[in-house]
Protein backbone atom coordinates (compact mmCIF):
# COMPACT_ATOMS: atom_id res chain seq x y z
CA UNK A 1 0.00 0.00 0.00
CA UNK A 2 0.84 3.36 -0.53
CA UNK A 3 0.32 6.69 2.01
CA UNK A 4 0.71 10.15 1.31
CA UNK A 5 0.26 11.62 5.07
CA UNK A 6 -0.83 15.47 5.22
CA UNK A 7 -0.25 16.83 8.21
CA UNK A 8 -2.72 19.45 10.53
CA UNK A 9 -1.58 23.01 11.61
CA UNK A 10 1.60 24.02 11.16
CA UNK A 11 2.29 22.00 8.13
CA UNK A 12 5.28 19.88 9.96
CA UNK A 13 5.87 15.93 8.34
CA UNK A 14 7.67 15.42 11.05
CA UNK A 15 4.75 15.03 12.96
CA UNK A 16 4.02 11.67 11.15
CA UNK A 17 7.56 10.47 11.82
CA UNK A 18 6.12 7.52 13.71
CA UNK A 19 3.64 6.08 11.93
CA UNK A 20 5.62 6.68 8.81
CA UNK A 21 8.00 4.28 10.42
CA UNK A 22 5.50 1.64 10.95
CA UNK A 23 4.24 1.87 7.80
CA UNK A 24 7.45 1.50 6.41
CA UNK A 25 7.78 -1.15 8.71
CA UNK A 26 5.70 -3.09 7.82
CA UNK A 27 6.85 -2.77 4.04
CA UNK A 28 4.51 0.04 3.13
CA UNK A 29 5.62 3.19 0.77
CA UNK A 30 4.57 5.84 3.18
CA UNK A 31 5.65 10.01 2.76
CA UNK A 32 4.67 12.75 4.88
CA UNK A 33 4.49 16.18 3.09
CA UNK A 34 5.61 19.22 4.04
CA UNK A 35 3.15 22.41 3.26
CA UNK A 36 4.15 25.70 2.70
CA UNK A 37 2.37 26.94 6.12
CA UNK A 38 5.33 29.93 6.66
CA UNK A 39 4.30 31.10 3.22
CA UNK A 40 1.73 33.49 4.47
CA UNK A 41 0.19 33.56 0.90
CA UNK A 42 -0.21 30.14 0.51
CA UNK A 43 -4.01 28.63 0.44
CA UNK A 44 -5.57 25.59 0.19
CA UNK A 45 -4.86 25.24 -3.71
CA UNK A 46 -1.25 25.66 -3.03
CA UNK A 47 -1.37 23.18 -0.26
CA UNK A 48 -3.12 21.12 -2.64
CA UNK A 49 -0.39 20.97 -5.27
CA UNK A 50 2.30 20.06 -2.86
CA UNK A 51 0.47 17.11 -2.02
CA UNK A 52 -0.36 16.13 -5.39
CA UNK A 53 3.32 16.37 -6.37
CA UNK A 54 3.80 14.39 -3.72
CA UNK A 55 1.49 11.68 -5.06
CA UNK A 56 3.38 11.90 -8.10
CA UNK A 57 3.11 9.01 -10.45
CA UNK A 58 2.29 6.45 -7.82
CA UNK A 59 -1.38 4.46 -8.32
CA UNK A 60 -3.83 3.21 -5.55
CA UNK A 61 -2.67 6.35 -2.63
CA UNK A 62 -4.36 6.12 0.50
CA UNK A 63 -3.96 9.99 1.47
CA UNK A 64 -4.08 10.28 5.52
CA UNK A 65 -5.01 13.98 6.56
CA UNK A 66 -4.47 15.23 10.50
CA UNK A 67 -6.75 18.06 11.55
CA UNK A 68 -6.76 20.81 9.55
CA UNK A 69 -5.19 18.58 7.00
CA UNK A 70 -8.38 17.60 6.11
CA UNK A 71 -9.14 21.01 4.40
CA UNK A 72 -6.23 19.69 1.86
CA UNK A 73 -7.13 16.27 1.53
CA UNK A 74 -10.40 16.43 -0.59
CA UNK A 75 -9.32 19.38 -2.92
CA UNK A 76 -6.61 16.32 -3.97
CA UNK A 77 -8.20 13.14 -3.73
CA UNK A 78 -10.38 13.79 -7.21
CA UNK A 79 -6.96 12.44 -8.76
CA UNK A 80 -7.52 9.12 -9.87
CA UNK A 81 -4.03 8.32 -8.53
CA UNK A 82 -6.09 8.55 -5.15
CA UNK A 83 -7.81 5.29 -3.85
CA UNK A 84 -9.04 6.48 -0.69
CA UNK A 85 -8.78 9.72 2.02
CA UNK A 86 -8.27 8.87 6.08
CA UNK A 87 -9.20 11.54 8.40
CA UNK A 88 -7.77 11.47 11.81
CA UNK A 89 -9.14 13.86 14.57
CA UNK A 90 -10.06 16.03 11.40
CA UNK A 91 -11.20 19.31 10.53
CA UNK A 92 -14.11 18.23 8.11
CA UNK A 93 -14.76 21.26 5.81
CA UNK A 94 -18.23 21.19 4.17
CA UNK A 95 -18.01 23.04 0.43
CA UNK A 96 -16.83 26.76 -0.19
CA UNK A 97 -16.19 26.73 4.47
CA UNK A 98 -13.15 28.28 5.45
CA UNK A 99 -10.92 27.16 7.71
CA UNK A 100 -11.84 30.35 9.54
CA UNK A 101 -15.38 29.87 9.91
CA UNK A 102 -15.35 26.28 10.70
CA UNK A 103 -15.24 26.69 14.00
CA UNK A 104 -18.31 28.90 14.49
CA UNK A 105 -20.05 26.52 12.05
CA UNK A 106 -19.32 23.44 13.97
CA UNK A 107 -20.12 24.56 17.27
CA UNK A 108 -16.80 23.85 18.31
CA UNK A 109 -16.29 25.79 21.57
CA UNK A 110 -19.57 24.65 23.41
CA UNK A 111 -18.64 21.29 22.85
CA UNK A 112 -14.78 21.45 23.68
CA UNK A 113 -16.43 23.42 26.64
CA UNK A 114 -18.92 20.59 27.69
CA UNK A 115 -16.43 17.41 27.60
CA UNK A 116 -13.94 19.71 29.58
CA UNK A 117 -16.35 20.29 31.97
CA UNK A 118 -17.73 16.49 32.12
CA UNK A 119 -14.24 15.58 32.80
CA UNK A 120 -13.88 18.15 35.55
CA UNK A 121 -11.71 20.86 33.92
CA UNK A 122 -12.03 24.05 33.23
CA UNK A 123 -14.54 24.37 30.52
CA UNK A 124 -13.53 28.01 29.10
CA UNK A 125 -9.60 27.77 29.28
CA UNK A 126 -7.19 28.86 26.80
CA UNK A 127 -5.66 26.18 24.61
CA UNK A 128 -2.68 25.07 26.33
CA UNK A 129 -0.44 22.47 24.60
CA UNK A 130 0.11 20.05 27.63
CA UNK A 131 -3.52 20.06 28.73
CA UNK A 132 -4.93 20.02 25.06
CA UNK A 133 -2.22 18.40 22.72
CA UNK A 134 0.29 16.05 24.51
CA UNK A 135 -1.96 15.12 27.77
CA UNK A 136 -1.22 11.09 26.38
CA UNK A 137 2.13 11.94 24.84
CA UNK A 138 5.40 10.25 26.54
CA UNK A 139 7.50 12.68 27.60
CA UNK A 140 10.41 12.09 25.53
CA UNK A 141 8.18 12.03 21.95
CA UNK A 142 6.61 15.44 23.78
CA UNK A 143 9.90 16.87 24.08
CA UNK A 144 11.70 16.03 20.51
CA UNK A 145 7.69 17.14 18.71
CA UNK A 146 8.41 20.94 21.00
CA UNK A 147 12.15 21.02 20.52
CA UNK A 148 12.83 23.91 18.14
CA UNK A 149 10.50 26.75 17.14
CA UNK A 150 6.78 26.23 16.62
CA UNK A 151 5.94 26.08 13.13
CA UNK A 152 3.08 29.11 12.30
CA UNK A 153 0.15 28.12 10.14
CA UNK A 154 -0.58 30.50 6.96
CA UNK A 155 -3.55 33.10 7.66
CA UNK A 156 -4.63 32.59 4.00
CA UNK A 157 -5.99 28.75 4.79
CA UNK A 158 -7.97 29.98 7.59
CA UNK A 159 -9.54 33.25 5.05
CA UNK A 160 -8.93 32.16 1.32
CA UNK A 161 -12.58 30.86 0.35
CA UNK A 162 -12.20 27.42 0.02
CA UNK A 163 -12.66 25.86 -3.52
CA UNK A 164 -14.32 22.20 -2.37
CA UNK A 165 -17.80 21.96 -3.95
CA UNK A 166 -18.36 18.32 -3.29
CA UNK A 167 -16.46 16.10 -1.82
CA UNK A 168 -14.68 13.61 -3.42
CA UNK A 169 -16.38 9.94 -4.77
CA UNK A 170 -13.65 8.04 -3.05
CA UNK A 171 -13.74 6.18 0.23
CA UNK A 172 -13.42 7.79 2.90
CA UNK A 173 -13.01 7.10 6.52
CA UNK A 174 -12.36 9.05 9.79
CA UNK A 175 -10.85 7.71 12.87
CA UNK A 176 -11.36 9.30 16.29
CA UNK A 177 -9.07 9.76 19.49
CA UNK A 178 -11.58 8.52 22.40
CA UNK A 179 -9.44 10.96 24.33
CA UNK A 180 -9.35 13.90 21.99
CA UNK A 181 -9.97 16.85 24.39
CA UNK A 182 -9.62 19.58 21.23
CA UNK A 183 -11.62 17.95 19.44
CA UNK A 184 -13.69 15.65 21.46
CA UNK A 185 -15.22 12.26 19.66
CA UNK A 186 -18.63 12.99 20.12
CA UNK A 187 -18.41 16.19 18.06
CA UNK A 188 -16.37 14.25 15.77
CA UNK A 189 -18.50 11.60 15.52
CA UNK A 190 -21.91 14.00 14.85
CA UNK A 191 -19.24 16.24 11.84
CA UNK A 192 -18.68 12.90 10.20
CA UNK A 193 -22.50 11.72 10.28
CA UNK A 194 -23.60 15.20 9.07
CA UNK A 195 -20.99 16.10 6.44
CA UNK A 196 -19.60 12.70 4.83
CA UNK A 197 -22.66 10.34 6.18
CA UNK A 198 -19.96 8.18 7.87
CA UNK A 199 -19.57 6.83 10.88
CA UNK A 200 -16.30 7.24 12.73
CA UNK A 201 -13.78 4.21 14.26
CA UNK A 202 -12.45 5.29 17.36
CA UNK A 203 -9.03 4.46 19.04
CA UNK A 204 -7.50 5.46 22.46
CA UNK A 205 -5.54 8.78 22.36
CA UNK A 206 -6.11 12.14 22.00
CA UNK A 207 -5.71 14.47 19.45
CA UNK A 208 -2.09 13.94 18.46
CA UNK A 209 -2.60 10.14 18.23
CA UNK A 210 0.02 9.94 15.67
CA UNK A 211 2.51 9.70 18.31
CA UNK A 212 0.67 8.33 21.26
CA UNK A 213 -0.53 5.24 19.36
CA UNK A 214 1.14 5.12 16.37
CA UNK A 215 0.97 0.92 16.17
CA UNK A 216 -2.62 1.39 16.82
CA UNK A 217 -3.01 4.24 14.38
CA UNK A 218 -1.29 1.78 11.88
CA UNK A 219 -3.35 -1.11 12.85
CA UNK A 220 -6.66 0.94 12.05
CA UNK A 221 -5.53 2.41 8.82
CA UNK A 222 -4.43 -1.19 7.46
CA UNK A 223 -7.54 -2.46 8.21
CA UNK A 224 -8.98 -0.21 5.34
CA UNK A 225 -7.46 -1.73 2.49
CA UNK A 226 -9.43 -4.94 2.48
CA UNK A 227 -12.61 -2.66 2.53
CA UNK A 228 -12.19 -0.38 -0.22
CA UNK A 229 -15.26 0.72 -1.88
CA UNK A 230 -16.95 -0.77 0.57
Amino acid sequence: MTYVLIPGAGGSGAYWDLLVAELRRRGHDADAVDLPAADDTAALPEYAEVVRSAVGDRHGVTLVAQSLGAFTAPLVADDPRVSQVVLVNPMIPAPGETAGQWWEATGHAAARAAYAQAQGRDPHPDVDLMVDFFHDVAPDVTARALAGEAQPESAAVFTTPNPLRRWPDVPTRVVTGRDDRFFPAQFQRRLARERLDVDVDILPGGHLIALSQPRLLADQIESYQDRRGR
